[in-house]
């Protein structure tokens, strides 16, 4: 077994899928999801077996393009984040009557198999073939599935689409002029270049485009808010949960060690454009009425500091954005689950509408509320590890960059408790709202023990990604 056999899974599972009819497609997508996760866990046994598992041979000629995959510590983390919350998400969607189901759920996977393929690609081209067709499945599901109006979804979706390809055409542009440098898109090759101080500046900021606009970084976060809000649950859940992690992945892969000489030297900026996310998105967060654009800027704020993080080029810097995406992917999950189940009772997502359900809903109002404490970083939680290594970290470049970061923390507490004591506490609601179902007990109770347990006992994760980080920084900080 080696690298291409998860990706064969997903793929497989997505054509199986689609062709097994609207009837068994949600089980159907569940089994080959689940099998994707047992592939994954069976490649990291390989891997700190020392088995290699790496795939490299031949695709295209000329240009030189090789099917390379590259399994480390670094990519086995983001390859479990995706193949432990697809399941999950696919579960969460069994509540929900889809049209059309088939297709539905085989886009989930085939994203699901973009994103593997893009943390796995060791070949500039096959990463960014991976990258590109990551974004078709969940420009479907958003467009054809999502709510609201049709003119302002499909506005909405576009904009996303438009910005994020557009993002993309940059890092191809950089690809490209280093395969004319180099002879190669193979990931060694390219860290191993001699570019001139310009050419580093250049490539770095066509990255940067590409990956601002993918995590958002402000100021092109435009697209973000908009599209949570319209996309079905399900596709928020991809986007937040996954999605946006390629581009917080791809700054650590690709952008820091092969524009070493720009992140140094601008590394300030940098993480300045992070950090203002984080007060930007708190900010804006405080005023919302809509409990799907709340989380959405919630999401931006948390992304912003995980940025933040990566842009000090310390190894505990890496290592708490790494931990932070984790952590961010299964809280995010989580709280989307949350507002798509109170919408299943209410249907509806402005805040002033709830309350009360407390009163109803006691095991619902305990399973939120340990998510709503995850999500501020609650010591004994999964995000209070990544969230104090990330700040550990800035404060060692400049302490006002941690005292400016951990308004996440104070601002997050605020707006997130006082949306909890809204949606939640009060006089009892009129309508009625039914207890968790057995299958929406089942998704918060995974992740909720997610949380808790890697909260405690982080060391696992730790261990298998510092190697990876340490040789990631080796590059940045190399002389010749």
């Amino acid at each position: 077994m080696d690298a291409s056999t998860l990706l064969i899974v997903l793929l497989i599972g997505s054509l199986a899928t689609y062709f097994s009819g609207d009837k068994f497609a949600g089980k159907v997508a569940l089994l080959f999801s689940v099998a994707a996760l047992a592939v994954s866990v069976l490649l990291l046994n390989a891997f700190n077996a020392g088995q290699n598992v790496d795939v490299l041979c031949a695709w295209i000629s000329q240009p030189k393009i090789a099917f390379a995959l590259k399994v480390d510590g670094l990519s086995l983390a983001m390859l479990l984040l995706t193949t432990a919350l697809t399941p999950l998400i696919v579960f969460s969607a069994f509540g929900n009557d889809h049209k059309n189901a088939k297709a539905f759920y085989a886009l989930i996977l085939f994203m699901a198999f973009a994103m593997a393929g893009t943390f796995l690609a060791a070949d500039g081209l096959l990463y960014y073939i991976f990258w590109e067709l990551a974004l078709i499945p969940i420009y479907f599901i958003a467009l054809i599935w999502g709510n609201g109006d049709a003119d302002e979804r499909r506005k909405a979706v576009v904009k996303f689409f438009i910005y994020t390809f557009a993002g993309s055409l940059f890092m191809l542009t950089a690809f490209i002029y280093m395969y004319q440098r180099a002879g190669s898109f193979l990931i060694d090759d390219l860290y191993n270049m001699r570019l001139t101080i310009k050419e580093q500046f250049w490539i770095f900021l066509a990255f940067f485009l590409a990956y601002a606009i993918k995590i958002p970084i402000i100021p092109f976060h435009t697209w973000q808010a908009k599209v949570y809000q319209k996309a079905p649950t399900v596709g928020t859940m991809l986007l937040s949960g996954i999605m946006l992690k390629m581009g917080l992945y791809s700054v650590i892969r690709w952008q820091l060690p092969i524009g070493r000489w720009a992140a140094i030297n601008f590394m300030h900026i940098f993480i300045g454009l992070s950090i203002a996310g984080v007060i930007y998105g708190s900010i804006v967060a405080l005023r919302q009425k809509d409990l799907k654009k709340l989380l959405a800027y919630s999401s931006l704020a948390h992304v912003g500091l995980i940025a933040a993080g990566a842009y000090t080029l310390t190894l505990d810097g890496l290592k708490g954005a790494v931990l932070q995406m984790i952590a961010h992917g299964f809280v995010v999950v989580g709280l989307f689950f949350v507002a798509e189940i109170i919408y299943r009772r209410y249907e509806t997502r402005t805040i002033a509408d709830m309350g009360g359900i407390r009163i109803q809903s006691p095991k619902f109002t305990s399973m939120f509320m340990i998510l709503v404490l995850a999500s501020v970083a609650l010591p004994s939680t999964f995000n209070f590890i990544g969230e104090f290594t990330v700040l550990y970290s800035l404060s060692r470049i400049d302490m006002w960059f941690a005292i400016l970061g951990g308004t996440t923390i104070i601002l997050g507490a605020y707006y997130m408790l006082r949306m909890f004591q809204q949606v939640m506490l009060g006089q009892q609601n009129a309508r009625l709202f039914q207890d968790v179902t057995f299958n929406e007990g089942v998704v918060l109770v995974l992740i909720i023990a997610v949380l808790f347990f890697f909260g405690i006992y982080p060391k696992p994760i730790t261990d298998l990604i510092t190697p990876s980080l340490q040789n990631i920084l080796t590059f940045v900080y190399r002389t010749n």
